[in-house]
């Protein structure tokens, strides 16, 4: 009995976290920066469209100014840069990491997935789908894992 207890506590607390990332993001506000002639980033659009964010989509031809202001560590770009509540989003970061971001608040400036791994939001190609992570970083740009996805390890 006290196994089903503790399992069941487990799984309320778990499905409560992901209701309450739900309802403290439902309608967020998102500003994205993207270039004209880039089409994963429409894509990665639509996921948020799809996922309740209200987004802003400002295209410019010199993201990496953006990239600059906001102070996103070069090592860690991708092909757009996004800013919801404060947190900078760079890159094809799945909008429940963004959800989560958003319902922990944690210190840091953002979160992040270089590059363009396949099978991320916007960089769907069939059954492919590379391993990656979702990596936090703060203003002294030190880095964590936030978020793996597709490694065994």
């Amino acid at each position: 009995m006290r196994n089903f207890t503790a399992l069941f506590l487990t799984c309320f607390f778990s499905l409560s976290g992901a209701a309450l990332a739900e309802q403290v993001t439902d309608n967020a506000d998102i500003v994205v920066y993207r270039s004209p002639t880039c089409g994963c980033c429409g894509k990665w659009l639509n996921h948020l469209k799809d996922n309740n964010f209200n987004v802003k989509d400002i295209v410019l031809d010199d993201v990496a100014s953006v990239k600059e202001r906001y102070g996103v560590p070069k090592e860690l770009v991708s092909c757009h840069t996004a800013i919801v509540d404060g947190y900078i989003i760079e890159g094809h970061v799945p909008a429940g990491d963004i959800k989560t971001l958003l319902a922990t608040k944690p210190q840091i400036a953002g979160i992040t997935v270089p590059g363009m791994p396949s099978g991320t939001p916007g960089m769907e190609m069939g059954e492919r789908k590379d391993p990656y992570k979702v990596i936090a970083f703060d203003k002294e740009n030190r880095l964590q894992i936030f978020n793996s996805y597709g490694d065994e390890n």
